[in-house]
């Protein structure tokens, strides 16, 4: 239990603006901050922060609260685990008396997933730092890769041993239970057989935004072609990887300082660039990038540059990447490495003031970028620059502000040499075309919902309720909606 006065000074020390800041963009509006809600996908902020009264307001959500509803809310942390979080924050040391069995006992399920991960996590690095196989193998790997001891402590980067079950008997006899175990991914039973799932492979902990491990990713380094080069855990009650970007934790501050995210593949590219001087990166860990993920970085900034190998499979997964991340009213940019070239090797060779100034003078605008590697592909070729302004088009239609839109048309007009009249009317028939499919999914979705309001009229008579109670402070919203819809539409 935490004494009442230790909770008391972390409620006098901590910072609303502050705490929140480390998890949203937060920009001055009077004497309050604004940003975007992290509780739902908008794009005019509506969540507001009140320094002088020290709480704060997501008027898409409804929520709000002081700084400990807050972390309850964005990280799911219990009501002690938000005390904890601030009091390592703010260097307060806490009075607390030691958990009985029993309030052991009754931690719930999320919470000991969050225990069993962090021992996991602290038991690869000790394994790593420490023991002979570890220092042989895992410890030679990193260095081999130009990490140093500081680089590897920082990201907390480990080895599992290659033994079958040396982690699960470990974890088993630190009385940590074999159900959390197993439903983290750390353990496989097979028929009453505890296998390690990271057994032989180096470990690269994978943090949230507020610095929790979520899971691990695992990297095998024999040359066994059945295996999988990488492993990630399984997805979890605490890991899902399609919301969750490798290197965020540690991005975060640099992400909202600069104003800008840059976006690589692998957690050795995310790993190097940090070495070399540049925190604002994060990683998809491979993944095809995910709206979620997106959404995640637009928390912090606007703009987005993604970094890519300069081989052609890298080139088609950042276009794929493109399209998502503009249909988030986000502004994206590309560079690309010289071929045989990838994030982490070219960081790796590179001075910090070579590196800036590479990333500076090659990253392009998306419109820019998809038109060189699109028409090197069409050449001269009439049918295929024909699908190439098509495809171009396809991406400005994506983009959710019309004043941009115009603008990428204009610079499609003069790069293509094509009419910019055409280009015109090609994108209103796109646009168009979204909104009908749009319609047709609302009206699917007010079905049913009436399925729903007839088999429960007693629930939507509550909602109601609630609507009526919010409509004076909805009223406020509701304009800037309806006109945004409008002028969407109107297009």
């Amino acid at each position: 239990m935490i004494s009442k006065s230790s909770i008391d000074t972390v409620f006098e020390t901590a910072r609303v603006e502050e705490v929140i800041g480390d998890f949203v963009q937060l920009k001055r509006a009077g004497s309050n901050f604004k940003g975007l809600s992290p509780f739902s996908d908008e794009r005019s902020p509506s969540f507001m922060v009140s320094p002088v009264k020290q709480i704060w307001k997501d008027f898409s959500s409804g929520k709000g609260g002081n700084a400990v509803a807050f972390l309850m809310e964005h990280e799911h942390f219990t009501y002690p685990e938000a005390i904890r979080y601030l009091a390592r924050k703010y260097n307060i040391e806490l009075e607390e008396t030691e958990q009985t069995q029993e309030e052991k006992a009754n931690t719930d399920i999320k919470e000991s997933m969050f225990l069993v991960s962090e021992f996991a996590k602290n038991y690869f690095q000790d394994t790593l730092l420490n023991s002979e196989e570890g220092k042989a193998i895992g410890y030679s790997y990193f260095k081999e890769r130009g990490f140093t001891n500081e680089t590897i402590k920082k990201f907390a980067l480990g080895y599992s041993p290659e033994q079958w079950d040396a982690f699960s008997k470990e974890a088993l006899g630190k009385g940590f239970k074999l159900e959390f175990l197993e439903s983290t991914g750390l353990t496989i039973v097979k028929e009453e057989r505890l296998i390690d799932r990271f057994r032989g492979r180096v470990m690269f902990p994978i943090h949230s935004m507020s610095g929790r491990i979520l899971g691990f990713g695992g990297r095998i380094l024999t040359n066994d072609k059945k295996a999988a080069k990488y492993v990630n855990s399984p997805e979890s009650e605490i890991y899902h990887k399609s919301k969750v970007l490798y290197g965020i934790y540690y991005a975060k501050q640099a992400i909202a300082k600069q104003n800008n995210c840059f976006l690589v593949e692998g957690y050795t590219d995310v790993i190097q660039f940090h070495q070399a001087g540049i925190e604002n990166v994060v990683a998809s860990s491979g993944t095809a990038l995910t709206p979620d993920q997106i959404r995640l970085i637009n928390r912090l900034t606007k703009n987005i540059t993604v970094l890519y190998d300069g081989d052609a499979a890298g080139l088609r997964a950042s276009i794929r990447g493109i399209d998502l991340i503009l249909e988030e009213g986000m502004n994206v940019r590309v560079c690309t490495f010289p071929e045989g070239e990838d994030p982490d090797s070219f960081a790796k060779k590179t001075s910090y003031e070579d590196l800036v100034l590479y990333l500076e003078e090659n990253a392009r605008d998306f419109i820019q970028f998809k038109a060189s590697l699109l028409m090197n592909e069409a050449q001269n070729d009439p049918i295929k620059k024909a699908d190439l302004i098509r495809d171009m088009v396809t991406s400005i239609s994506k983009i959710p502000d019309r004043i941009k839109r115009e603008i990428y048309i204009q610079e499609c007009s003069r790069i293509m040499d094509i009419s910019e009249q055409v280009l015109v009317n090609t994108l209103a028939q796109l646009v168009q075309k979204d909104i009908s499919e749009a319609g047709k999914k609302l009206k699917q979705e007010q079905k049913a919902f009436e399925v729903v309001k007839n088999e429960n009229p007693i629930a939507v008579q509550k909602v109601d309720v609630l609507m009526n109670w919010n409509e004076k402070l909805l009223k406020s919203f509701c304009f800037t909606a309806i006109s945004r819809k409008n002028l969407k539409m109107s297009f």
